[in-house]
C-alpha cells in the first residue's frame, strides 16, 4: 500500500474516532475533521460555569472489547478511567439490591440472585427461567418483537419487570420496552448476562467522555503523521479525478483526498452526498433523546454508592432512571447526575419544572430533605441521543456504493443499539473497508 494515501475522517464522535486510528495504525496519513470545537460527538465533554461535565452520563460494559481495545491502543489505562463495578441494580428505596458476586458466570448471576433482597422467590424463579430459556435459543429471536411482549411471553413478573427488565432495556436501548427490539435486547444480554463474569462489570468514566478516548485518539492521529481539524464544518463534497474534493465554512482550501470516511450523524449523511449519488444511502430514522441533570449540593454530600438505579414514574411526576456521584467518580465533590433516557414526555416539562421534579424524586428516594434544593443545577438535553431501536429496523452498511468512501456511526447495521461500542466497531469495520479498497 502506497505511504501517500491521504484520507479525510469527517467526523470525530466516537466512530470517527475509532476510524481515524485504525486507518492511522494502517499507515495512512489521517485527517480528522470535525465541526465542533470538542471531540466526540453525543458522547463529549462540555463546560458550564467552570465545571467540567458531560453532555450525557455513560456506563461502558466489560463487554465493550471494541471501545477497550482502543482506549488501550491510544494509552488510555482503563484500570485508572474507568471504575469497574460487578453487575447490579441497587436502589435506594423499593426495597431492591442485587450485586453480582466476583464468580465465573454464570453463577455469579444465580449467586447475585439468591442473596438479592426486594425480589421474592417467584420473581427470582422466573428470572432464572428466562435466562435459561435465552441460553437455550442462543440469544436469538427468528422473529422480532418488542420487549415487552418478550418478557410477557417468558412470564416474567410485574415486579422483575418494573424493576430489572424494563431499567436495563431502558438503559441499553434508550427505546421503552413497549418499543424496543427484543432481537437487539438479547443481543445485549449475550454479550453481558452471557458471557464470562466481566463481561457484565459495569464501567463508569472517572473522567470526561472526550478524555476517555477522543482526545488521546486525535493525538494518536498526530503521532503518525496526521491532523486534526476542529471548528470545520464540511458542507460539501464531490469527486474530480478520481479524488475526493471537501469545501468547508473556513476560507482555507482543503486537500484532494484519497479517501473519505463520512462519520456524521445519520441525518446529515445524504445531504452531504447530493452532488456525488441521487441514491439515500441511510434512510430516515425515528429518534429518542436523552436528558441528564446536573445537580450541585455542598462538597460534604456523599452517596453510599457510586450509582443507584431510582424507579421513574411519570404518573408520580418521577423522571429519572439512574443517579451517579460525580464526586466518587471524577472528585466533583457533591455533584450529582440523574439520567433520563428515552426523555421524550419529560423534556416537555420546561427546565425548572423537571430539575424540580428530580430533586423531590432524589429526595425521596434517599429520605434525605436536603437533596430536594440543590445549589445549583444544569439540565443537557441530547434530542437525537439514539435511533429507535424498534423490532425488526432495517440500517444501512458501511459500504457504499461511492469509490472509497464508507460511512461510520452507531445507526449503522450491528447487533448492538446506538451504544458508544456500536460506533467504535462501526467506526473500525469502515477503516477496515477503506484500507482494503485503497488497497486495490
Amino acid at each position: 500500500m502506497p505511504a501517500s494515501r491521504h484520507v479525510a475522517v469527517i467526523g470525530a464522535g466516537w466512530a470517527g474516532c475509532a476510524a481515524a486510528v485504525e486507518l492511522a495504525d494502517a499507515g495512512h496519513r489521517v485527517t480528522l475533521i470535525e465541526s465542533a470545537r470538542t471531540l466526540g460527538g453525543r458522547a463529549r465533554a462540555v463546560a458550564f460555569d467552570g465545571r467540567k461535565l458531560d453532555n450525557g452520563q455513560h456506563i461502558v460494559l466489560g463487554a465493550y472489547k471494541e471501545s477497550l481495545r482502543l482506549m488501550r491502543k491510544t494509552g488510555i489505562d482503563g484500570e485508572r478511567a474507568l471504575l469497574r463495578l460487578p453487575l447490579q441494580m441497587r436502589y435506594p428505596s423499593e426495597g431492591m439490591d442485587f450485586v453480582a458476586p466476583r464468580l465465573p458466570a454464570p453463577w455469579h448471576v444465580a449467586l447475585g440472585l439468591w442473596r438479592a433482597k426486594g425480589l421474592e422467590k417467584g420473581d427470582k424463579l422466573a428470572l432464572l427461567r428466562f435466562i435459561s430459556a435465552a441460553r437455550w435459543m442462543a440469544w436469538r429471536l427468528d422473529v422480532d418483537c418488542s420487549v415487552d411482549t418478550l418478557l410477557h411471553q417468558h412470564e416474567q413478573t410485574e415486579r422483575l419487570i418494573r424493576l430489572m427488565w424494563a431499567p436495563l432495556c431502558i438503559a441499553a436501548l434508550n427505546t421503552p420496552p413497549e418499543r424496543a427490539s427484543a432481537r437487539i435486547f438479547l443481543n445485549v444480554l449475550r454479550d453481558s448476562l452471557g458471557a464470562r463474569r466481566a463481561a457484565s462489570d459495569m464501567l463508569i468514566p472517572r473522567t470526561d467522555l472526550s478524555a476517555l478516548f477522543p482526545q488521546a485518539a486525535a493525538g494518536f492521529v498526530t503521532k503518525h503523521g496526521g491532523e486534526v481539524l476542529s471548528g470545520v464544518a464540511i458542507q460539501r463534497i464531490a469527486t474530480a479525478n478520481g479524488k475526493w474534493q471537501l469545501a468547508s465554512n473556513k476560507a482555507d482550501a482543503l486537500p484532494a483526498f484519497d479517501g473519505v470516511v463520512l462519520a456524521v450523524p445519520a441525518a446529515q449523511v445524504n445531504e452531504l452526498l447530493n452532488e456525488v449519488t441521487t441514491e439515500a444511502l441511510v434512510p430516515a430514522f425515528d429518534y429518542e433523546p436523552i436528558t441528564t441533570c446536573y445537580l450541585q449540593y455542598g462538597d460534604e454530600l456523599k452517596l453510599a454508592a457510586p450509582f443507584f438505579a431510582l424507579l421513574d414514574d411519570p404518573a408520580a411526576n418521577a423522571w429519572g432512571q439512574f443517579v451517579f456521584d460525580r464526586g466518587q467518580l471524577d472528585g466533583q465533590a457533591g455533584l450529582l447526575a440523574i439520567v433520563v433516557s428515552a426523555s421524550a414526555q419529560a423534556i416537555e416539562l420546561d427546565k425548572e419544572t423537571l430539575v424540580s421534579a428530580l430533586a423531590a424524586q432524589l429526595a425521596k428516594a434517599f429520605a434525605m430533605p436536603q437533596l430536594a434544593t440543590p445549589l445549583w443545577t444544569q439540565v443537557i438535553t441530547e434530542k437525537r441521543a439514539t435511533f429507535s431501536c424498534t423490532p425488526g429496523l432495517q440500517r444501512p452498511e458501511e459500504a457504499t456504493s461511492c469509490p472509497r468512501l464508507v460511512l461510520a456511526g452507531d445507526y449503522l447495521a450491528s447487533d448492538y443499539p446506538a451504544t458508544l461500542e456500536s460506533a467504535v466497531r462501526s467506526g473500525v469495520k469502515a477503516a477496515a473497508l477503506l484500507d482494503a479498497q485503497l488497497a486495490e
